[in-house]
């Protein structure tokens, strides 16, 4: 039987540290600002409030812009960007959004415009991460054991697959592997093969690309690259 090789698992956590973000195990870094607006949720379909006129300056397009980034609690494509911050569209959102980030960056903000899982989020530093969690009085932690992030490296490479495949490669069952995976939102059915029985293919989810810090899968690392990077990573 083909297995996964051992270091996938870990070079899939320790990913996450090139991107900028803690890897699994440790608090994902999402703390942009613990101060947040409840009564408006930027995350549900429809139009932007029209509670003032709004003026059509560079200055205005980019207060919008950072005021509905500062209240997303999850990454917005430039699209809806544009569409809740009153732009005229997604290349505008991107133009103000590379400005936001060079005026954070020269300021040395503790926040950052990050993007991530096919879109942009506002997060502080990862230099912060521990402060923050300090702060906060240690926030609950996303741990995976070693089989389960072995079975997630598994899923993220050969996605869609099947369970029958995933255990063929690793040796072993993983159904309750991959039910816990499914609870944590790292993985979920994508579809039905059309081998006998229609088995379920499992994918992973977009809360995947968070906790690794990847814009998308493209970003993940070569199966046959992982040896080299871990081998650099040791030396």
């Amino acid at each position: 039987m083909r297995r996964i090789p051992p270091t996938l698992g870990e070079q899939l956590s320790s990913s996450a540290l090139r991107y900028g973000h803690p890897p699994v195990g440790t608090e994902r870094n999402r703390q942009s600002v613990s101060a947040r607006l409840p009564s408006v949720d930027v995350s549900r379909e429809g139009e932007a409030p029209h509670d003032t006129e709004q003026t059509d300056s560079p200055e205005e397009k980019l207060a919008r812009l950072e005021a509905v980034l500062f209240l997303a609690r999850e990454p917005l494509s430039t699209r809806k960007l544009a569409k809740l911050a009153q732009l005229d569209d997604g290349t505008q959102a991107r133009t103000l959004l590379k400005e936001l980030s060079g005026r954070y960056d020269r300021r040395d903000s503790a926040l950052q415009v990050v993007e991530i899982a096919g879109g942009f989020q506002l997060l502080t530093r990862p230099q912060l991460a521990d402060w923050i969690r300090r702060l906060h009085g240690g926030p609950e932690q996303l741990r995976l054991s070693a089989p389960a992030l072995e079975t997630l490296s598994v899923v993220a490479y050969r996605q869609p697959v099947i369970r029958a495949e995933i255990e063929a490669i690793r040796g072993v069952q993983c159904g309750e592997i991959l039910r816990v995976l499914m609870e944590r939102d790292l993985l979920r059915i994508v579809g039905r093969a059309e081998d006998l029985g229609r088995p379920f293919l499992y994918g992973t989810t977009k809360n995947f690309l968070q906790v690794f810090g990847f814009r998308r899968l493209e970003q993940m690392p070569p199966i046959d690259q992982i040896g080299k990077i871990e081998g650099n990573r040791a030396g």
